[in-house]
């Protein structure tokens, strides 16, 4: 008797909580259908904005990535800074049809580049931002430009994002997935550093998906693939569509040319150093060389970008004297270009050099005047630290001197 009651109980249990489960795994079962469908929705919307990009740097390096086409009148299309970096130039592809399918392998693409590719000129670069725009001569019929959102995605929304991921031979990789924050990030990457509202997802980015378009579910711009965090799994970051619309509005600067390019334009002859920067051996009037250093990066601070030039002097076990030093500030004061600096490096030693950093935008001569000044006082300096006492320079002025070494 006992055994029968347990039973129909048991039973009637079943029948509720099976009345209670069935609903919600058949919500669950739309639900993901509808998202299925709304993704692939969504993909074909977007795919005719995307392009992937072909750069090469100032090292002959090429790099690939992803970009999105915003501005049919203008034929702008933006993509990250880090995916163009110094260039000047930029080949892109829009995704093209064959037999009603789109084309995914690379290789398709790259077998027929004067019939596919569209030339490009970067017009404008903020490495703070990591944004750059792409000027095109020409655009394909297919190509659609992007509509942006209004407003900035929210927390818990689902995104799209389509890319082209180094690691695979196909291209127009389809991703999803959710935002998990919003707020504005300051911090330094591979390409240098960074402060920009960041939209931060659950989505796996990879190299070459940078630039790609992050999309809500209306297939409107909401953000671009910028980076993913090299200590959480799918934990990927993202520029805002606010930022991305200030920098559209805002004044358009170019980057600088590379360092190799600008030597190169200004006729100076230049050796790659062991330390990856450019050694430039100058002659100087007393018969002998000074080597000048010239960065191979460029320095920048938001939107203003420096190449630095600098001379080493002297290495020593010792520190430097009270009275150099002076002499050293004095002549600081002095000096039209650049500086004297000591710094200490990792063996203990004392290295008195001298640093000038100038506008990298400046034209080519500014760069080849600037080494040359350098040189001149570095080598200067260098002789008198072999030839004098401190002692007997002490009653020399700093402007006495620095007119007197570069009388020279």
């Amino acid at each position: 008797m006992f055994r029968c009651r347990l039973t129909r109980m048991l039973r009637i249990a079943f029948h509720r909580w099976m009345s209670v489960l069935c609903p919600a795994v058949m919500l669950v079962i739309s639900l993901q259908t509808t998202n299925a469908m709304a993704g692939g929705e969504t993909y074909k919307k977007v795919l005719p904005s995307t392009v992937w990009i072909i750069t090469a740097n100032g090292e002959d390096q090429t790099s690939t990535g992803t970009g999105v086409f915003i501005d049919a009148d203008k034929k702008l299309v933006l993509t990250n800074a880090h995916v163009v970096g110094d260039s000047r130039t930029a080949v892109v592809f829009f995704p093209e049809k064959k037999n009603g399918e789109t084309m995914v392998k690379r290789k398709q693409y790259l077998d027929s580049v004067l019939k596919l590719a569209q030339p490009g000129r970067i017009v404008a670069v903020d490495r703070k931002l990591d944004l750059a725009l792409i000027e095109l001569a020409e655009v394909p019929e297919r190509a659609e430009a992007i509509a942006m959102a209004e407003t900035s995605v929210t927390t818990g929304e689902s995104v799209d994002l389509i890319g082209n991921p180094g690691g695979s031979d196909v291209l127009w990789v389809y991703t999803s997935g959710t935002v998990r924050s919003i707020y504005q990030k300051k911090f330094k990457s591979d390409h240098g550093e960074h402060d920009f509202r960041v939209v931060e997802t659950q989505t796996p980015i990879k190299p070459g998906d940078s630039g790609g378009p992050v999309v809500n579910q209306a297939g409107e711009l909401i953000a671009i693939a910028q980076s993913f965090s090299p200590s959480q799994n799918l934990v990927s970051y993202c520029v805002d569509v606010q930022e991305i619309e200030a920098f559209v509005k805002s004044p358009w600067k170019a980057a600088p040319l590379g360092t190799k390019v600008v030597l190169k334009n200004a006729e100076v002859d230049f050796e790659l150093h062991s330390t990856g920067h450019y050694e430039v051996k100058q002659k100087l009037s007393s018969g002998t060389t000074q080597s000048v250093f010239v960065a191979k990066d460029t320095e920048y601070f938001q939107r203003a970008d420096v190449r630095k030039v600098w001379s080493l002097v002297s290495v020593s076990s010792d520190e430097p004297s009270a009275e150099l030093m002076m002499r050293l500030m004095r002549q600081n004061s002095a000096t039209k270009i650049g500086g004297w600096v000591v710094e200490k490096n990792g063996a203990g030693e004392f290295l008195i050099l001298y640093v000038a950093k100038l506008d990298a935008t400046a034209p080519d001569e500014a760069v080849a005047a600037s080494i040359d000044y350098v040189a001149r006082i570095a080598g200067a300096m260098s002789k008198q630290l072999k030839s004098k006492t401190p002692e007997e320079t002490k009653t020399e002025s700093s402007t006495q001197t620095l007119a007197s070494w570069l009388a020279k």
